[in-house]
């Protein structure tokens, strides 16, 4: 084949470990710009980022040149290291092992930015792990409960 054509949506749910509340508003939109950076780099198109204290949503026009986990990977490596490098944190910054992703069409661009754009309105209305499982049955992804993000350690 000539020419390779792609349209590939995915919508990326990842959270801080141990599902605290550690990315703050007054950093927050610096870490989004960042991670904008990293996917942009790593030949990926990001459509939207938003999240709460205790996890992201990023929705990213993919490249099928690079695999989800490994584009995952970096994000989550590259942001981890420039949160611990500029301190913005007391101790150690670290991201919860595994995401999720869900793939979407061309149509549900629009629905999809205004969800993630009104995260902290979804968020009075449900929690994270709500959030998630909801997530997980809408797209009928099987998955065992004991390694679906936890909720938050007391």
């Amino acid at each position: 084949m000539a020419n390779t054509y792609t349209q590939i949506y995915i919508q990326t749910v990842f959270a801080v470990k141990h599902r605290y509340g550690l990315i703050r508003a007054e950093w927050k939109e610096d870490l989004y710009r960042y991670m904008t950076g990293i996917v942009q780099q790593q030949g990926h198109k990001l459509i939207i980022i938003n999240g709460m204290p205790d996890h992201v949503h990023a929705f990213i026009g993919l490249n099928p040149k690079q695999s989800i986990s490994e584009m995952m990977q970096y994000l989550k490596m590259d942001s981890s290291k420039w949160i611990n490098e500029k301190k913005l944190v007391r101790g150690h910054f670290e991201w919860q092992s595994g995401y999720g992703a869900f793939s979407y069409g061309h149509s549900q661009i629009d629905e999809v930015v205004k969800y993630i754009q009104n995260q902290e309105e979804h968020h009075r209305k449900r929690t994270f792990l709500e959030e998630y499982n909801l997530f997980l049955k809408k797209f009928d992804v099987p998955h065992d409960e004991r390694y679906v993000f936890r909720p938050v350690e007391d």
